[in-house]
């Protein structure tokens, strides 16, 4: 799986500069969810062809009495939701009782942090963070996010290396172990290199949207049609479960990200949405199904998502739920906005259906298969 590393630190310490620098834009906002991820931005990074996702978190401003109830909550989602914790402190303004707070907080959690010192441009580097080995979080990385100064050095001896020492756990996970166990089942022995083909392994298909926009019910409708569920494979540290199925002849596994370990349990109005789990999906699956509520339209949540998608390469089918009981003007409506904002994809798939009732989730596969097998078929040498 894709790692998580979040910046951390108080406001105004260059959070944001170093975000922006990591993934490569001006502005790098692929996921910001008002209401429910207010103080956080999600982006896509890489680092010598090595991917992650970064967080920009809202500044953390307190003291060093009562910091657990001045951090911001979403803050503090952030730093549970991350692999590593970039903690960004001011070279400029010297050591501050919030950076005190944040230290202990950040100790306490026990999860792998590197103290970033920023704005040390123009200032002796060796001067600029002798007071922060106080935060008692190990080697200091000084750098100029503004200009780039240091980032790289930060990436290559930083999180390069981490990177690289995570990755044989990771590749032990269902990614490793499920599918050359289901190779070997399927196939009695090992494949050669050379005589892979994409077309016989199962297509890893995620289920997103925003909440309650009825993915759960959709989940709960294909499982419950298909009644071949053989078992639930845990999947990542942040619990999305792997549901191998099929359908037509075809294997599948049903990435869930609603947290739900028991089938046929799932509700909307259990769901919990999480950014971080939804990401994740998205980066590991073949095909992504991205589901809209009808009623709503398109909100900048779906697009943020959408744009997440499109930039990790993945295969699309929009789904476009709570499709039954619109009077034919509010369909016509609908469907004109659907074109208007979504005109410029014109290669997925868009199917109309009622997760709540079935209708319409019966053709979802094809079209599925079809997305799989285009982003997978080898072209021929050209004559």
């Amino acid at each position: 799986m894709v790692p998580v590393v979040a910046l951390v630190g108080r406001p105004n310490v260059g959070k944001s500069t170093l975000f922006n620098r990591l993934t490569r834009t001006r502005d790098a906002l692929v996921a910001d969810f008002p209401g429910l991820t207010r103080d956080r931005k999600y982006g896509r990074a890489e680092i010598e062809g090595r991917e992650f996702i970064c967080i920009d978190t809202g500044g953390i401003d307190g003291t060093e009495d009562g910091v657990e109830t001045r951090m911001a909550e979403q803050s503090l989602l952030a730093i549970e939701e991350a692999d590593v914790v970039l903690f960004m402190v001011d070279a400029r303004a010297g050591l501050m009782p919030a950076d005190e707070a944040i230290a202990k907080h950040l100790r306490s959690r026990e999860k792998p942090t590197f103290l970033v010192a920023n704005k040390t441009d123009g200032l002796d580097p060796d001067q600029a963070v002798v007071d922060f080995y106080s935060l008692g979080l190990g080697e200091i990385y000084p750098i100029a996010a503004s200009h780039g100064r240091g980032v790289l050095s930060l990436l290559e001896h930083v999180l390069l290396p981490w990177m690289e020492d995570l990755a044989p756990q990771e590749e032990v996970d269902e990614d490793a172990e499920y599918w050359a166990q289901f190779e070997a089942e399927e196939n009695g022995e090992e494949e050669e290199e050379d005589d892979f083909d994409p077309q016989s392994l199962p297509i890893k298909l995620a289920i997103v949207g925003r909440p309650n926009v009825g993915k759960s019910t959709l989940t709960n409708r294909i499982l419950g049609e298909e009644r071949v569920v053989v078992y639930d494979m845990p999947g990542t540290t942040r619990d999305s479960i792997y549901i191998p199925m099929e359908r037509d002849g075809r294997e599948y596994v049903l990435i869930d990200t609603a947290g739900v370990r028991k089938r046929g349990k799932i509700t909307d109005a259990v769901e919990k949405f999480s950014v971080i789990k939804t990401l994740q999906a998205i980066e590991d699956a073949n095909v992504v199904m991205l589901v809209i509520d009808a009623r709503e339209g398109i909100s900048d949540q779906d697009l943020s998502l959408l744009g997440f998608i499109l930039n990790s390469g993945r295969s699309l089918v929009i789904v476009v739920n709570k499709w039954d009981g619109l009077s034919q003007e509010v369909k016509e409506q609908v469907k004109e906005t659907l074109d208007f904002r979504l005109g410029f994809i014109d290669f997925a798939r868009v199917h109309f259906i009622s997760a709540l009732h079935g209708s319409g989730v019966g053709n979802l596969f094809e079209s599925v298969r079809e997305a799989y097998d285009s982003s997978t078929r080898r072209v021929g040498p050209l004559c």
